[in-house]
């Protein structure tokens, strides 16, 4: 047993949380030039910065998109 205590979260807060995850990836998505319906599929199933390194270096977001994903 731990000798802290465990704090209790509601679903709530943590789905809130979540929400707001999505909607700062997504948002940097599109800034890299990802349209919004794209980007709100694959939000949180690619690693952003691996996209941006790859945009920065030449490659069409889509295809950085691709091959991140």
């Amino acid at each position: 047993m731990s000798a802290y205590p465990t704090a209790v979260v509601p679903h709530e807060n943590i789905d809130r949380e979540a929400s707001a995850v999505h909607a700062w990836r997504v948002s940097q998505l599109t800034r890299l030039g990802l349209d919004l319906h794209a980007a709100e599929i694959v939000a949180d199933r690619v690693d952003w910065h691996a996209v941006a390194k790859l945009v920065r270096h030449g490659c069409p977001v889509s295809l950085a998109v691709a091959i991140v994903e």
